[in-house]
C-alpha cells in the first residue's frame, strides 16, 4: 500500500453536526487499508449502527507522509548548483513535514549572513536526484 492511504473514522456523536463525540465515547480510526477494504468496514459498522442517528462513519482518503530532508551547504557562487571547493553536501534528516521545516528555518538562520549558503526542502524521492546534481557539477 503506498501513496494514498485509506481510514474509517467515526463513532457515536453528541449531535447530527457530528463535530463532537458523544460525552464518553471516543471517535474511532480504523486504518490504514485499501480503499476496498476501508468501503467494507464502512459498510459493516453503518449496517450494525445504522438505527442510531448518532452515529456516523466515514472513509477517509489521506496521502501517504512523505519524509522531508533539509539539503544543501556551501556553494561555488550563487548559482547554487555546484558545492565550494572541498565542501559536502549537508543532509540533515528524514523529518515529517513540520520538523523540516524547523530545521530549515534554523540552518538558514545560522548561515544567513553567507551569501553562498542554501538549503532546500526536498522529498525522499528527490534526494538522489538532487544530490547527485549537484555532486556532479
Amino acid at each position: 500500500m503506498s501513496g494514498r492511504k485509506y481510514y474509517v473514522v467515526g463513532g457515536e456523536y453528541a449531535d447530527t453536526a457530528f463535530t463532537h463525540p458523544a460525552e464518553g465515547a471516543k471517535i474511532e480510526t480504523h486504518g490504514p487499508m485499501t480503499e476496498r477494504e476501508a468501503h467494507d468496514l464502512w459498510r459493516k459498522l453503518t449496517g450494525q449502527t445504522v438505527d442510531n442517528a448518532m452515529v456516523r462513519y466515514v472513509v477517509e482518503s489521506r496521502e501517504e507522509a512523505q519524509p522531508i530532508y533539509v539539503v544543501g551547504g556551501e556553494y561555488a557562487d550563487t548559482g547554487f548548483d555546484r558545492l565550494a571547493p572541498g565542501q559536502a553536501i549537508e543532509v540533515l534528516g528524514p523529518f515529517t513535514a513540520h520538523d523540516a521545516l524547523a530545521q530549515w528555518r534554523a540552518k538558514t538562520a545560522s548561515t544567513v549572513d553567507s551569501c553562498l549558503h542554501r538549503y532546500d526542502l526536498v522529498s525522499a524521492d528527490e534526494l538522489d536526484r538532487f544530490t547527485t546534481r549537484v555532486a556532479a557539477v
